[in-house]
């Protein structure tokens, strides 16, 4: 994949988009919690949403209205995730779309919804009523940072990223922004995700190449195996960047994917390196797997084991929790011929164990901030890599406190 040039902005980088974030009192007072995103007119729109039965309101609605492949707002909650809330809950989701669609003067239809907080409870819709009116006078091309702080919920940082490249001659922009700290398994993280670009896409296209981005970015960000009920990425093109209607045909195709890929990829490591309580940012790999979906499950039973988590945190290199992760994976791997690695150091060589001289190596691999746990079942060529954090004393306290 290659790489592109790292611009400043977020979902406001690319032109063709304005954004806000106010404060409604929906989280509580003195905190954005609505955020809107608008193009400045209908744009084309792909999106993918979570896999879980589960679904709260705001994807209901979402799903249905992103078939036509155009949308022109966005607009998004914190404090509430609108789920489980019945009838009801959809109602106040159609009824939010209609005050932004009122506010801007555009259709109804147009208008998407998103939310992101509490299951189980009812949107205060006066609030919302708000918090809408609010964003829509506030909106701006800068106004990116607004939006991005506006639908954080236990995150500690924004989230944004952008990049800029050539097509056609003309500059393309992509930016985007999400939200995601704990209850990360979005596997299409609670995760939300809003990218844009000024480039000119058929809607097939673009919703080939959200998915194809989102495999390799978002859907290998594991946190803690909880998948939300509210996991939604939109991707919206406005087409203000004048360059030839990009399809899978195009000769520049792979550069907008490899662009797309290269955005959603930083976002999602951000959501890892903001984990709840997290000390330790992990990139799990697995090689040399009889299958790539084989490297993949073994990868994903390695990042959400808690037994293995905790040991990172604890600065334990019990390699055996790993390859017990990977025995129960579904993959199909023989102890005999694995290799564990913590950095660049052998813990585990086709079974023969490491000594204690080993012991301060390898707690000096897992005392950096960043690192590596690499698998290489030596069976086949399948290959997979998945991003993930520990499980620190502050992660119990965060969960076990969320709602009180």
């Amino acid at each position: 994949m290659k790489t592109f040039e790292c611009i400043e902005g977020g979902v406001t980088a690319a032109a063709g988009f304005r954004a806000s974030g106010v404060a409604a009192g929906i989280k509580y007072e003195g905190r954005r919690d609505v955020a809107l995103l608008a193009a400045d007119k209908p744009a084309t729109v792909a999106a993918v949403y979570t896999a879980n039965k589960v679904a709260a309101a705001p994807v209901r609605l979402d799903r249905e209205r992103t078939r036509s492949g155009k949308a022109q707002a966005v607009v998004v909650n914190s404090g509430c995730a609108n789920a489980c809330t019945g009838a009801q809950g959809l109602a106040d989701a159609r009824e939010t779309a209609r005050l932004a669609a009122e506010a801007l003067g555009i259709a109804e239809d147009l208008v998407l919804v998103c939310s992101t907080g509490v299951i189980g409870v009812h949107l205060p819709m006066g609030r919302v009523a708000e918090g809408v009116r609010l964003a829509s006078a506030a909106l701006s091309a800068a106004g990116g940072d607004d939006a991005a702080h506006a639908i954080l919920t236990t995150d500690t940082v924004d989230k944004q990223f952008a990049v800029e490249l050539e097509i056609d001659g003309q500059a393309v922009r992509i930016g985007g922004m999400c939200k995601g700290s704990g209850m990360i398994e979005p596997n299409m993280a609670t995760m939300l995700g809003f990218v844009t670009t000024d480039a000119v896409v058929d809607a097939a296209a673009l919703d080939e190449a959200l998915h194809y981005a989102t495999d390799r970015s978002f859907n290998r960000v594991v946190g803690d195996g909880d998948m939300s009920t509210n996991d939604t990425v939109i991707l919206m093109a406005s087409g203000a960047a004048g360059n030839r209607v990009l399809t899978m045909r195009h000769p520049q195709w792979q550069d907008f994917v490899d662009a797309l890929t290269m955005v959603c990829v930083e976002l999602g490591k951000k959501i890892v390196m903001d984990g709840e309580g997290a000390t330790k940012f992990v990139t799990v790999r697995v090689k040399g797997a009889l299958t790539a979906e084989d490297a993949q499950k073994a990868a994903r039973a390695i990042a959400k084991s808690p037994l293995v988590k905790t040991s990172w945190f604890g600065l334990d290199p019990n390699w055996g929790r790993v390859i017990a992760a990977v025995g129960y994976s579904g993959a199909e791997v023989d102890d005999q011929w694995a290799q564990v690695y913590y950095g660049d150091i052998c813990a585990y060589d086709k079974g023969r164990v490491t000594g204690k001289d080993a012991l301060k190596p390898l707690q000096d691999v897992m005392r950096k901030r960043v690192f590596d746990v690499t698998v290489n079942l030596n069976l086949g060529n399948g290959e997979d890599t998945v991003y993930t954090y520990d499980f620190s004393y502050d992660y119990v306290k965060i969960n076990a406190e969320y709602t009180t």
